[in-house]
This record gives C-alpha cells, structure tokens and sequence, in this order.
C-alpha cells in the first residue's frame, strides 16, 4: 500500500506575542512579503514537496484565513488534494478548545483517514524557510524511526528560549531539553564534530547546539500511542516523554529558517527582503510560493526615490522618499512622503472616489508624512502631516489606533490616524 503523508499544520493559539496583528484574525493570516499570508510558506512547501493533503488546526479569528485558504488553493478533482481548515468544534467526545498543538491534532484524528503505513508531518503556521519535505520523509523512514523532528543548529549563546537536542552521529536523539538555562546543560548539548562537517552554512558556527524547529515527522503508529495520555503540547511533554520510549532521530536541516511568532521578529523579517540577496529567496521558480491570485494592475509610481523596498500590485505612489519598505497590494501613499523601515499591508479593496468622501479621511497614507520603523496594517487610514516614530515610546504604549511594541509603532488594521498626528519619543 502507498504511503500517504498527511500534513498537519498548527495555526497556533491566541497569537498574544504578535498583537495587534492578530487582533482580527489567526497567526497564519497574518500578511507577509507584500503580497503573501504566513500560511502561504508552509502549504507552498507541502506543495513543491509532492504532497496535496493538508489539514490546518487553528481555533482563534478564523474568518480572515478561510477566506483566504478559499480564494486560493482550489485543486482538480484529478489529483485528491486539499487544504482543509479544522477548527476546534464540538462533538459527542467533547467540547474543550484545543489546549496545545498535541491536542488539537489528539481531536481530529478521526479527520485524518490515516492508514497503517502512513506518516503524519507536522508543521508551524509561522515561519518562513524552504524545504522539500520529501528529504525528511526519506530520512525518516531509512532509519526506521517512530519519530523525526527538523533540527536548525543554533549558536549555543541563542538556545534558552528552544527545545534542543543532543544528537548522536547515527541521528538518534539522546537527550531533549525544552528551553535549557543552565550553561553547563546547555555545553552538554553541543553538536559533535561529526554531524557539524556534515553542515554547509552552519559549518563554521562554533560549539552550535542542534534545536527543534517544530517540525516533525510520526508514523502513525507512534501518533496514536503517543496521544494516548492527558498531555498537551508536543514539545513540552510529548516528545521529551518518548525518549527511551521510541525511536526519535533527527533531520538536521542547514537553511535559512526564521520563527515568526514575535513582533519584532515578524518586522525583521520583512525588511530583509528588501536586501540586495535576501535570506529568503520569493523568485525561485522551481519552488514558488502560492497565493491568491488577484489580477490587480501593476503598482503605479509618480517621482518615487526608492533605496531598498518590494512592492505588490495595485499600487498607487505619488512623490516621495523611501527607503527599506515593504509595501503590499493596493497600497495607496500621497505627496511628498518620507517612509524609512515601514511595512505597509495595503488594502482589501481600492477605494473609490465616492466611498473616500463617505469617511473623514481615504485609505492610505496621506501627504507629506514622515514614516519611520512602523507597521502599517491593513485599511488603514493616515491624515496629512503624520509623524509616527517609535523612538523613546515605551513598550505597549497606545493612542487610539497606534500603538507600540517591540521598539516597532503600529497602525491597526482598520486604523484611523488624524492629521496633524505625532507620534515621536
């Protein structure tokens, strides 16, 4: 029988380290690169891998991202895919809410229609990286495992806050240590020289320690006995409580991953796709990644100094300056605008002239604003002669629509910013 790979991907709780971009929808909605949601990168990945049956688990602000799953991955009838979105719903079995990533999948098993041979690949809906997840499955199942759990090697200096493994040189996982703080836990944990030549990229970090990305491959045998227990979160309990158990390797992947679950993290790396060689490469037509096809026009410049910035379709960009930005679809900035480090998401529809009269200021940015280190969130609205800096403002300070975190300003989605606003420490 041909083994089936079900892909399961974790749409995360509340989302409480990414407000308020996740005020009005769920952690994998959340838009990305200008023109793209986080979900995008792990479906687009499951895709360019070969594999079409993919379940997302998410429970929180749901609307946003089914729309977006909707508009956006529809398959033949041909080839038996799907993206299906399960959220936590009622049933004779129960009621709860999912309470960790073990148990929301413990929920659906009976979703799944998993047979003897097959695996269950498990995925975070926020980060952005590449891979072809065939090379795990292939790795899995040469060595015989029950479980396969994606390794990133990560100075040791940056590991408190993972889950990292020692792993001997055959990739069995001896030890698994959730957010080590002890420093000599922490030197005990430190990859071999053996699996470190076996690195490109990571292969002149010194004494890296070899941490979980999130990532993991089950066969369904281990998935289903390993359910069998009150435990909720797989890399808190269930997978640290399988060692010596079962027989858990790890793949040691050497790219460029990044873990979007903060803020801060999430503003970094869409500014990065600005640089000269980004660490993340969206022109790579072997392994594209999908997203709603919308037909907008091309975005429309008009006197634009531009230093550094990616822009989306259906634009509108009078005169300016600007310098690392990100601007997304339907992005609209008025004369004579001064943006540094700002990541607009744009709009989910262009205005027209009679609906803009209909509220006390358009969608976009409006004249002569200087714009430095934001966030702009969807149908946002911004007056003439804005100033929005968040230097010198203290973490979690808010103003109406504005509001900081991470050392990055933010308007909300939907957000109204009168004219004349200033914004600056």
């Amino acid at each position: 029988m041909k083994q089936k790979v079900i892909c399961v991907i974790m749409g995360g709780g509340r989302g409480t380290r990414l407000y308020p971009l996740t005020q009005e929808r769920c952690k994998p909605a959340v838009p990305l690169a200008g023109k793209y949601r986080l979900v995008d990168i792990p479906i687009s990945n499951c895709l360019n891998s070969g594999y079409n049956k993919i379940h997302i688990l998410t429970q929180f602000n749901t609307a946003s991202l089914h729309n977006h799953i909707q508009m956006s991955y529809q398959f033949d009838p041909f080839g038996g895919g799907y993206v299906d979105i399960l959220s936590a719903e009622q049933t004779e079995h129960g009621e709860n809410w999912y309470q960790g990533t073990a148990d929301a999948v413990r929920q659906n098993l009976h979703h799944y229609g998993a047979r003897d041979n097959d695996l269950f690949l498990i995925l975070s809906g926020d980060q952005l990286y590449r891979m072809d997840f065939r090379k795990i499955v292939e790795h899995h199942n040469s060595l015989g495992a029950d479980i396969t759990i994606a390794a990133k090697p990560v100075p040791k200096s940056e590991v408190k806050g993972l889950g990292v493994m020692k792993v001997s040189d055959d990739y069995s996982i001896e030890e698994f240590v959730e957010k080590p703080t002890d420093q000599a836990v922490i030197d005990s944990l430190v990859i071999s020289d053996a699996l470190r030549g076996s690195l490109e990229e990571s292969k002149d970090v010194s004494e890296a320690c070899l941490a979980s990305m999130g990532i993991y491959v089950f066969s369904k045998k281990a998935m289903y006995e390993a359910l069998e227990c009150d435990h909720t979160d797989f890399g808190k309990e269930i997978i640290p409580g399988l060692l010596g158990k079962k027989k858990l390797a790890s793949y040691i992947f050497d790219g460029y991953w990044e873990d979007i679950g903060t803020v801060r993290s999430f503003f970094e790396a869409n500014l990065a796709l600005t640089d000269d060689v980004p660490p993340f490469n969206f022109f790579d037509d072997d392994n594209p990644v999908y997203t709603r096809a919308r037909y907008l026009p091309a975005t429309k410049l008009n006197n634009c100094t531009i230093d550094h910035g990616i822009m989306a379709g259906g634009g509108l960009i009078d005169t300016g300056r600007f310098k690392r930005v990100v601007l997304g679809v339907r992005s609209v900035i008025r004369a004579n605008a001064d943006l540094e480090n700002v990541v607009m998401m744009g709009a989910d529809w262009m205005e027209t002239a009679e609906e803009a009269r209909s509220h006390p200021l358009p969608i976009g940015i409006g004249k002569n604003c200087k714009i430095r280190n934001a966030i702009i969130d969807k149908n946002a609205r911004i007056g003439d002669n804005v100033v929005l800096d968040p230097a010198g403002k203290p973490d979690q300070w808010q103003e109406g629509s504005v509001y900081v975190r991470d050392g990055v300003v933010m308007v909300m989605k939907n957000g109204v910013v009168p004219s004349g606003t200033v914004v600056q420490g």
